[in-house]
């Protein structure tokens, strides 16, 4: 099968997830800087929730770029991906509203979602590995393993940390949430190695 539609669904997605993420951005009641300022920490979780959300489809970009074929495997390891990321919003919103901020259940919740999201990324990639030449194909050898690089091991442990930190200081599950966000902000770049034409 072609990835063509796969890939325009998937574009879809993260459209809407963002769409619905910035309109939980409210407007001050007061035309004062003082009252925008209150909104910050409300700012911030959107910023970081969207930051997360564009790592995730231009690594999503780059690794479809990098591959020709798609079948059922991976049509249903891609939805299982969307559907974790499409719980951005729903925790991002309670992460804002519940006070005081940030509480210890929706930090934890947040966690919990950034942690599926990571872990679906796993059978995704593999699917579309299998599918397309195995480790000796395009996208197998820029990845080149199944459970991932030192990256993606160091962030499913900062989750597994975060999480239950968030009970006792939820500021540094935030802080931590955040630094995965800064160790996945330059994309893959082993993929664009891979497919750059050889001199």
């Amino acid at each position: 099968m072609g990835k063509g539609r796969l890939e325009a669904f998937s574009d879809g997605v993260i459209a809407v997830i963002i769409t619905i993420m910035v309109l939980e951005l409210k407007t001050p009641h007061e035309p004062t800087l003082q009252a925008l300022l209150a909104n910050t920490p409300v700012f911030l979780s959107y910023v970081l929730s969207f930051v997360y959300v564009g790592i995730y489809w231009n690594n999503h970009h780059h690794m479809l770029h990098a591959v020709q074929r798609i079948n059922g495997r991976v049509m249903w390891a891609n939805l299982f991906f969307l559907f974790w990321l499409s719980l951005f919003p729903f925790v991002t919103s309670w992460l804002n509203e519940a006070h005081p901020f940030p509480a210890s259940v929706p930090t934890a919740l947040y966690g919990g979602v950034l942690l599926m999201a990571a872990v679906s990324w796993i059978p995704l990639s593999h699917s579309l590995i299998c599918c397309n030449g195995g480790y000796d194909g395009a996208l197998g050898r820029a990845l080149g393993g199944r459970w991932g690089d030192w990256k993606a091991k160091l962030s499913l442990a900062i989750y597994f940390l975060a999480i239950p930190l968030a009970f006792a200081a939820p500021i540094l599950s935030c802080l931590l949430y955040a630094l995965v966000a800064v160790l996945w902000f330059i994309p893959d770049r082993r993929i664009e190695r891979q497919l750059k034409p050889q001199a």
